[in-house]
């Protein structure tokens, strides 16, 4: 396929670009996210029924690299960074399964993305031979994964910035423990405020003319496209096996991994309903149940990572489904308070011996809804952190320790700091050109 496919900015109001130049900015010029001009469409034959996940990523994404200088490394990016286990297993209740993500090195599914975006990053090239700096909003999981995939990597500045207090203290250790080329940043703030300060810094042009600056959060296709590896290849296996599509029911809070379930499903492959299950911030519900769309201030949940008022990739998904009734008739929101988290966490591990983090308690809880109402359809939940991350949460309920996985364990015996940082947008900018 030799035709340069080209991306655009949702908002309409910059260059088109190619995967390579998109990767590197992050975010479009007019603070837009960008888009392939059209989604490929992809036939399941394609894919190599006994290939692995580096191998089903490769073919999966070979069309939104087209024409760009990436191509040709795309196998090997896939093979270096989707070296990874995301096991679709049975529960062990009810004609259901889990997709597990959190088999990487930091125990959440943000290592996929993130071990993505850093393997393209070593292959571009820059004109500027000053370091670049790589901005990464986080409201928990986000941050370690990019911290782990670009540490001690040349030229690269890693700086993370997080709402201080409310991440789980395992995230705010993982956060702070690798030194080196990352810094970690406690914002006296919300999870939207750290977003905020990241996309006004990418869109200021003085600032990136002083400061190298590109994006690691979902807002980057870099870390968005990989994401759709697993659904894909989770999806093709359950197809092959069973005839039919993959129903999922993906935790979400800013977007990310619905959207590369979405636009899985859009390109041809065998996912089936999608629904999504948020927390106690019910902007995505909200909309879904036909209210006009509103961003607001987050409120922070167990589920903290899906604290997000703003989502950003609303604009990816208007773009992909740009009339709201269409939309709001393929797909589902759902809102999980804390009650109903510590009632199915307590649940599942007293009644069937599963242990799941407070993300994916909200996709379980919204099965289990299904379940009362009479739905016996097969069902994935999306398993999106070990619920190690999240101890203090957890262990109460099921009233007993947790193993720890290893590399957590790791990064939990290391020393961790991070620096104090007002939620605006000059102390942020400061802070990069001291």
């Amino acid at each position: 396929m030799s035709e340069t496919i080209h991306y655009h900015s949702t908002r309409g109001g910059s260059p088109a670009v190619t995967i390579g130049q998109a990767i590197t900015a992050g975010l479009a010029p007019d603070g837009g996210l960008y888009v392939p001009e059209a989604l490929p469409q992809l036939d399941p034959a394609a894919f190599d029924p006994h290939g692995t996940l580096a191998d089903s990523a490769a073919t999966l994404l070979a069309p939104f690299f087209a024409g760009d200088a990436l191509a040709a490394e795309l196998p090997a990016i896939c093979a270096e960074a989707l070296d990874l286990h995301t096991p679709l297993r049975p529960l062990a209740y009810g004609n259901a399964n889990v997709l597990e993500l959190f088999h990487g090195p930091t125990a959440a599914f943000k290592d996929v993305g993130a071990r993505f975006l850093a393997a393209c990053m070593r292959r571009l090239p820059r004109a500027d031979a000053r370091p670049l700096t790589i901005l990464v909003a986080t409201s928990g999981d986000t941050g370690a994964a990019v911290a782990a995939a670009f540490h001690r990597q040349p030229n690269v500045r890693v700086v993370i910035l997080y709402p201080d207090g409310l991440v789980s203290p395992r995230q705010a250790h993982q956060l702070g423990c690798f030194g080196d080329n990352v810094a970690a940043l406690r914002v006296a703030g919300r999870f939207d405020d750290c977003q905020r300060m990241v996309k006004a810094a990418l869109n200021d042009a003085g600032l990136q003319a002083a400061v190298p600056l590109s994006s690691a959060n979902s807002i980057s296709l870099g870390r968005l496209l990989p994401q759709m590896s697993y659904y894909a290849h989770a999806a093709l296996g359950w197809w092959r096996g069973h005839g039919t599509p993959l129903n999922v029911i993906v935790p979400t809070g800013n977007l990310g991994n619905a959207m590369a379930c979405l636009w899985v499903r859009a390109i041809g492959l065998p996912i089936g309903e999608v629904q999504l299950a948020c927390n106690a911030n019910a902007t995505l519900p909200e909309f879904f149940s036909g209210a006009d769309y509103r961003p607001r201030d987050a409120v922070a949940t167990l589920a903290n990572a899906m604290d997000v008022g703003a989502p950003s990739n609303f604009e990816r998904l208007r773009w992909t489904f740009p009339d709201p009734a269409m939309l709001r008739a393929l797909l589902q929101a759902h809102s999980v308070d804390d009650t109903a988290i510590r009632h199915t966490i307590a649940h599942h591990a007293r009644d069937h011996d599963e242990v799941f983090c407070p993300h994916t308690a909200t996709a379980v809880h919204r099965l289990d809804r299904l379940r009362a109402a009479g739905d016996t359809a097969d069902w994935t939940v999306v398993a999106t952190a070990h619920p190690a991350k999240f101890e203090g949460v957890v262990e109460p309920l099921i009233g007993h320790p947790l193993a720890v996985p290893a590399a957590l364990a790791s990064m939990l015996a290391r020393s961790a700091s991070a620096e104090p940082l007002a939620a605006t947008d000059a102390a942020l900018h400061d802070w990069l050109t001291r």
